[in-house]
């Protein structure tokens, strides 16, 4: 996209907010960057560059805008569509992997050598991974600066810093500003006043439709893990240095979000993953102009645009899930998922609701007593193979999951058909394009809107679609009463 000059400065012109994360504006004279639609009158176009991150911005010598704060924009939606390289260690990032565990560590996860990382991202991005984790990390300090009254020691350590001193350095370069000084600006409403207990603002892409996204999170929510309450979708985390629980709510310009937090080590991984599971980085008007394309399509998408594919924080428990939910009603599936809980979860404390466990993790249900699952025999085959590989790592589901390779194991596990693989690529492996031509559901909308309604007819004239399948599954299942598409009360 940045490499598109004239495209970017019709967008910086016209302050269009669908290519905010989709690059940044470099302003040479003033020596800052923006987002696209910064309210600020548009620079000259001799002035501007273009640049494919924030990162490479501050690599280039620019800070952030005071006015528009391009660190806060919506991210890039080809990081979670794309699953080459590149986008793969961009998840990875996000998932604060560098932060954790160094570079080295996310090439061995991604399979390449550290030169050949960090050659793709200086290509593509124009920075390597620790700069762009260093923006990260810069992000979510002016998060923890801004919001809470958390030292500055304290805020340092937990957006992973490792001293003070580099952690003013990065703040004044970044944002021109000290830390105090950032702070003073802040409105003090906006402030949270607890340590471990943090309200956010969660920016998307307008527009945004929130009934089939927060629909069927309750309507699939595993008690004891998830509950809808007080107009919030609540849940708990597995994060790598503890556990949180987060409330999210549907805003018209954002998304609500409230977590509580073990350890605030926790803040970005959780906050991306909460991103992930509302596909917020999406870009609903590429999608929705390709599925409207279609005529059948075209109502349903003008009726209620801007549909995202529900996904998940964890990706081992959704393929387990999607097991528990083979052939049996929704309400089935939570049952079965609750038994899981209670036997094997995680005991955790929620004065705000009625939250009581971590999902178990697959290496404690691969120890569990298999006569002792409640299930026909043949799907507690399925679900003993499926936690015992995962268990032992050889399926891996997670932002750095290679999503044909990932496809192929799952498919040769006993009792998993296309609908499971498919259902796990859409929400666990987050494919833009799974398709789910044998569902129930998918089958009766095609049926009732004249389209065809065998899975072989129907994945042809699906074709049409790509690579937005698994959107177009969205608008096909909302034509449905079922819960999942409805916004609770």
């Amino acid at each position: 996209m940045h490499i598109d000059v004239e495209r970017c400065v019709r967008a910086v012109q016209s302050k269009d907010a669908r290519f905010d994360g989709w690059f940044f504006t470099a302003v040479v004279t003033t020596g800052i960057y923006c987002r696209p639609s910064c309210p600020a009158v548009p620079p000259r176009p001799a002035n501007m560059r273009f640049l494919p991150s924030a990162a490479a911005c501050q690599q280039a010598g620019f800070r952030a805008c005071k006015r528009c704060r391009p660190d806060t924009s919506p991210g890039s939606p080809e990081w979670n569509q794309r699953a080459d390289l590149v986008a793969r260690a961009m998840r990875l990032i996000a998932d604060g992997v560098v932060d954790r565990e160094g570079v080295p560590a996310l090439a061995a996860r991604l399979g390449y050598s550290t030169r050949q990382i960090e050659r793709q991202l200086l290509a593509e991005l124009g920075a390597g991974p620790l700069a762009l984790a260093r923006a990260q990390r810069a992000q979510t300090a002016r998060l923890l600066i801004e919001t809470t009254s958390l030292s500055m020691a304290d805020i340092a350590f937990a957006a992973g810093f490792a001293s003070v001193r580099t952690f003013n350095d990065t703040v004044r370069e970044v944002f021109a500003l000290a830390p105090t000084d950032l702070r003073a600006r802040a409105p003090r409403t906006a402030r949270g006043g607890t340590a471990g207990a943090l309200t956010l603002r969660l920016p998307f892409r307008a527009p945004l439709n929130p009934d089939n996204l927060f629909g069927h999170l309750a309507a699939t929510a595993v008690p004891g893990v998830e509950e809808w309450r007080d107009g919030a979708y609540r849940r708990t985390l597995r994060l790598p240095y503890g556990h949180g629980i987060v409330a999210l709510s549907p805003r018209p310009d954002h998304i609500a979000c409230r977590l509580t937090l073990g350890d605030l080590r926790d803040l970005t991984v959780a906050t991306s993953r909460c991103r992930r599971m509302l596909d917020l980085d999406a870009d609903p008007v590429a999608v929705d102009d390709q599925l409207r394309t279609d005529p059948v399509l075209a109502p349903l998408v003008g009726k209620a645009p801007g549909r995202r594919v529900p996904r998940t924080v964890d990706e081992a428990e959704f393929a387990v899930r999607a097991v528990l939910g083979q052939q049996v009603s929704t309400a089935a599936a939570r049952t079965h998922a609750a038994r899981l809980v209670t036997a094997h979860g995680e005991p955790v404390d929620d004065p705000e609701g009625g939250l009581t466990h971590l999902f178990p993790h697959p290496e404690a249900l691969a120890s569990a007593d298999p006569e002792a699952l409640a299930m026909p025999r043949s799907r507690r085959t399925t679900l003993t193979t499926l936690v015992r590989r995962l268990a032992d790592g050889d399926i891996r589901l997670g932002p750095d999951s290679d999503r044909p390779e990932t496809r192929a194991k799952l498919l040769s596990l006993p009792g998993f058909g296309p609908w499971t693989v498919d259902v796990i690529a859409m929400r666990a492996l987050g494919d833009p394009d799974a398709f789910l031509p044998t569902d129930l559901g998918v089958r009766r909308a095609a049926r009732e809107l004249g389209l065809p309604s065998t899975p072989a007819a129907l994945t042809a004239r699906a074709a049409a679609w790509r690579p937005w399948r698994a959107y177009a599954v969205q608008y096909l299942w909302a034509t449905d009463s079922h819960p999942i598409n409805v916004l609770p009360a």
